[in-house]
């Protein structure tokens, strides 16, 4: 049985372009700074995001662990969304490695923090019981919000509260490239408050490995030290960095512009799961407002929704049937389209839903595909 996996984007495997830019990759050692494939990749994530330089690490977690690493000293504090992957998803590296603490802020239904609190989140460093405040990080887009995009204005409104007290920006974007696409802005707009952003070739753009940090020559500079530090320094890392200069090409091979498609495809999955009798809205700050799953909050690749029956039996239920689904945070279950789903398997999806919805919960639903 060919499989369907929702389980996130980064499950997707590299286009044919991206193999055979992989396999005729010009390649150096880049721990001395002479792999040329690498070298391409980092000055073109560079000048796609309007900053001086960048780094290749292998995820969006070491890049945000070496980009801490280049802002932060030890003992001091980020002010961060409390739902945020640094908090609660990076084994806190924050903490182990880097020698800092989080001060972390609730987030509002549409993934932004407030600025109010966020300025009154920073410390007294004038008081020798509290830390020094060091960062400020958002997260764009924020998953758990169902991968709501944050806004060039909100970015610089972010941005202007840190850089007023001396404290620079770091946006993590693991899915910056969604919240570009959905917003129809450019990449430099979205970047351009910010010290430095992490985005990840490996989840919507669809390469194997890895991800970039961009910023100021001196920041990177940092982090590259950084990055050395947690073993990140790779060798022919080129064979890798090829897939990513075919991703963030402008020709028919790139990745950006396509992510509109995962995009429309997630709106079409929740629209056709509002349909059906046994799905309702996510709870938490994924849809805040109970009762049905509201498809107008689906703005990128994520579909995030809850089930009135057992969760694992539904999503047993579904992998019975090729479809894979996960358990995310609040009772909920996660799924995130990509470019290896298509419009057809979004019908292939919801028919297999209202399947397993008739046997977990008795009840089958409209038919699928009505509001296609």
């Amino acid at each position: 049985m060919s499989l369907i996996d929702l389980r996130s984007d980064t499950v997707t495997r590299p286009t044919d372009a991206m193999r055979r830019a992989m396999a005729s990759a010009e390649v150096g050692d880049d721990v001395f700074g002479d792999d040329p494939t690498v070298i391409a990749l980092e000055d073109r994530a560079a000048d796609l995001l309007g900053k001086e330089a960048g780094l290749f690490v292998t995820s969006g977690t070491q890049g945000n662990l070496v980009a801490q690493l280049a802002h932060l000293g030890r003992g001091q504090e980020t002010i961060a969304a409390s739902e945020s992957h640094i908090v609660i998803d990076e084994a806190a590296g924050h903490a182990v490695i880097v020698g800092t603490s989080i001060r972390a802020l609730r987030e509002r239904p549409d993934g932004t923090l407030d600025p109010a609190e966020i300025a009154d989140a920073f410390r007294d460093p004038s008081d020798l019981h509290e830390p020094i405040t060091g960062l400020v990080t958002i997260e764009n887009t924020h998953a758990h919000s169902m991968g709501q995009p944050l806004s060039v204005e909100y970015t610089a409104t972010v941005a202007a509260i840190a850089h007023e007290r001396g404290v620079p920006l770091h946006v993590d974007g693991a899915r910056f490239f969604n919240a570009v696409v959905a917003q129809g802005v450019s990449a430099r707009e979205l970047a351009a408050p910010a010290d430095s952003v992490t985005f990840c070739l490996s989840k919507g753009l669809g390469c194997p490995v890895g991800s970039v940090v961009v910023g100021s020559k001196d920041v990177i500079w940092r982090a590259r030290r950084g990055r050395k530090l947690v073993g990140g320094g790779l060798r022919q890392v080129g064979i890798l960095a090829a897939a990513g200069l075919v991703a963030l090409s402008d020709g028919p091979d790139g990745m950006i512009e396509r992510l509109a498609d995962d995009h429309a495809n997630a709106r079409r999955l929740a629209e056709g799961l509002a349909d059906l009798d046994g799905i309702e809205s996510a709870g938490g700050i994924a849809q805040p407002r109970p009762g049905q799953l509201d498809p107008d909050r689906v703005r990128t690749n994520f579909v995030i929704f809850g089930v009135r029956a057992n969760r694992a039996a539904f999503l047993e239920g579904l992998r019975a049937r090729g479809v894979l689904m996960i358990e995310y945070p609040h009772g909920t279950i996660r799924a995130a389209t990509h470019h290896d789903v298509t419009e057809a398997d979004v019908t292939t999806i919801l028919r297999a839903s209202r399947e397993v919805l008739h046997e977990v919960v008795g009840q089958a639903g409209q038919p699928v595909g009505a509001r296609h």
